[in-house]
């Protein structure tokens, strides 16, 4: 890892150590159950940002994060009613795989229609919206409390809660086979350049259905952290997480056109934008403003990688 790269895994770690203090300076009551309460709100977003960020890396971006994140949080939370934890176990492998699906339609939309992926993922996102809603009209169903357990429990200790460790794990399981495999070299050839990576002999068009295919998996995941956190099933609940999803990969470093960027910096990245809007509360100022902030630092990290871009080419 060359310095430049070891200062920027580095970057979003040290800010959020640096928000978590002031916090604290903030509201000195700030303890364990304030960082539980963190994880959880941001476990979902962490797992969208995860989603988003694969397929962006390969050159492509998602539209349809938050409709699939919806799928599996109502397809689990109906399944598992009325199962006990064996059974929920069972049912989550099936979320996995319908989320795989899910995302290898995607791929498969945008591969063989080459239709610009965000239209091709806006219409989906439609579709798959269509789909939560035939699962579940309205908010309900449930999990088993063990199940639930799994991310709201504090098996580790109080300031190690189970949000945070699902968290780490469920990025882990979607980002390890990607990074540690050619399918990574593929998705970041594919991203980068596309024309030099077919000349080099990538199928650029199976690299990126790939990704879709991961990043389907992600909003499984996502979907399923998104039930145990909140103990239902929400078909309409998935809509926040696709504009914050690309906010936490463009504040977390992943480049919008592809091929540059990594997991560290968009997981970070949720946690911050989960923050926020807890600080506005203890400030006693309008939640709502965090949607503001989140914009404002979408605006300033674009301009300022532009900024970047100019200055470097003008060297």
């Amino acid at each position: 890892m060359t310095s430049g790269a070891f200062v920027r895994a580095l970057a979003m770690p040290a800010l959020l150590t640096v928000a978590l203090a002031l916090t604290r300076l903030a509201h000195p009551t700030f303890g364990a159950f304030d960082i539980q309460s963190l994880a959880l709100g941001a476990l979902p977003l962490a797992l969208a940002a995860a989603a988003q960020a694969i397929v962006v890396i390969s050159g492509g971006i998602d539209l349809s994060i938050g409709s699939q994140i919806a799928i599996a949080n109502v397809l689990s939370a109906s399944l598992m009613q009325h199962a006990d934890f064996r059974q929920s176990l069972m049912i989550s492998v099936l979320v996995l795989a319908a989320g795989a699906g899910l995302g290898l339609v995607n791929g498969v939309v945008v591969a063989l229609s080459r239709i610009p992926d965000v239209v091709a993922t806006l219409t989906t996102g439609f579709i798959f919206g269509g789909g939560a809603l035939l699962i579940l009209e309205r908010p309900g169903g449930g999990a088993p409390a063990a199940y639930l357990n799994l991310a709201a429990g504090q098996d580790f200790g109080p300031w190690l809660p189970n949000g945070l460790i699902v968290m780490i794990l469920g990025v882990a399981a979607v980002w390890a086979p990607i990074r540690l495999t050619r399918i990574g070299l593929l998705i970041y050839a594919a991203g980068s350049d596309p024309i030099a990576a077919f000349r080099s002999g990538v199928d650029v068009r199976a690299a990126r259905t790939i990704a879709y295919l991961f990043s389907g998996i992600a909003c499984a995941i996502g979907g399923m952290a998104l039930t145990m956190t909140t103990g239902i099933g929400a078909p309409l609940a998935g809509a926040y997480y696709t504009l914050s999803s690309v906010a936490a990969i463009v504040i977390g470093g992943v480049s919008l056109t592809g091929g540059r960027g990594g997991m560290v910096g968009p997981v970070v990245a949720a946690l911050l934008l989960t923050l926020a809007p807890m600080d506005l509360v203890f400030l006693g100022i309008d939640p709502n403003y965090g949607q503001v902030i989140q914009g404002a630092l979408i605006v300033l990290v674009v301009m300022a990688a532009g900024f970047y871009a100019y200055w470097r080419e003008r060297k």
